[in-house]
């Protein structure tokens, strides 16, 4: 009669658990992981749908729109008001077919499109909508055969920050003489406080669609003389508050340039609402200025 000792039967119990225990603690993993990958491309998706088309996030990196937005703000522009193309996704993927739900923007709104030439992003205020008569005539819009109101208001005033001081900096690097991070350095001041600062003409204009806005003017330039022309069909004329230093339809389009009669399949959005603003003396490594350098004025204002 064979017995089995306790010698016999430990390796064998042994074996069994070898053989058992691994399988058992790697399939909780493999799904643990395999669940985080599904999460992680549902949200990507999701992210990329509302990018393309509910809201987007864009900077602005120029001061051609002052005085409403700043270089360095952070706005939303809503993707849905004129409809979606191609540029209404990343890398303006060629998915869509000419507009869909197409929309046409309103005088005075704020949009993004895509310049006619590169294909960069560039923000400006519609003036003039397909059929309209557009032209300039001293600095004054003439629309239609009228002349735009143009109200003479209080001077628009702002802070040397470090952006405008980097541009500066850029200017002179590539050149230009740059005497001032101002436009001029007949703008430049010292407030009583002893800070820096630009002082510009600022005036109110109002369109025939009641939409009224502030523009800056710095005094006569070529560009204040344009002659009238017909925007035509599936086409928008669009302008810079910042009169004397925006490159807009006034200008033909040219890469980097001008823009032209903007095609409205160009649109991206509409500016909605700015949701940060940095004056750009913040540093990764000093987390404290990244609340110092922030515009809290600024954060929450529609557009």
């Amino acid at each position: 009669m064979d017995v089995k000792t306790k010698s016999d039967t430990v390796p064998d119990i042994d074996n069994d658990a070898a053989d058992v225990s691994p399988a058992a603690s790697d399939e909780p993993k493999e799904e643990s992981l395999l669940s985080f990958g599904f999460f992680l491309l549902k949200l990507a998706v999701l992210v990329l749908i509302f990018r393309s088309f509910v809201f987007s996030p864009f900077s602005i990196p120029s001061e051609s729109m002052l005085p409403k937005l700043w270089n360095g703000d952070y706005l939303l522009a809503a993707k849905w008001p004129y409809g979606y193309s191609k540029y209404s996704l990343p890398f303006s993927a060629p998915v869509i077919p000419g507009r869909v739900f197409a929309g046409e923007p309103e005088a005075g709104d704020i949009v993004i499109f895509k310049h006619p030439i590169d294909q960069t992003d560039y923000i400006k205020r519609v003036i003039a909508l397909p059929g309209d008569s557009i032209g300039m005539v001293g600095g004054q819009i003439l629309l239609n055969g009228e002349l735009v109101p143009k109200q003479k208001i209080e001077d628009f005033v702002q802070p040397v920050d470090e952006l405008m001081l980097e541009a500066q900096a850029d200017l002179k690097a590539r050149g230009y003489p740059a005497e001032s991070p101002c436009a001029d350095l007949a703008f430049e001041e010292v407030s009583e406080e002893g800070v820096r600062q630009c002082r510009y003409p600022r005036y109110r204009e109002t369109l025939p669609n009641g939409i009224s806005f502030e523009v800056l003017d710095f005094g006569f330039e070529p560009a204040d003389n344009v002659s009238a022309t017909i925007v035509p069909e599936g086409r928008i004329f669009v302008m810079g508050d910042n009169r004397d230093n925006s490159q807009d339809s006034r200008f033909p389009a040219m890469a980097g340039r001008g823009v032209g009669l903007v095609p409205q399949e160009n649109l991206v959005g509409r500016a909605s609402i700015i949701m940060w603003s940095t004056d750009g003396g913040s540093e990764w490594i000093k987390p404290w200025t990244w609340f110092t350098a922030a515009r809290w004025n600024r954060l929450g204002d529609s557009l």
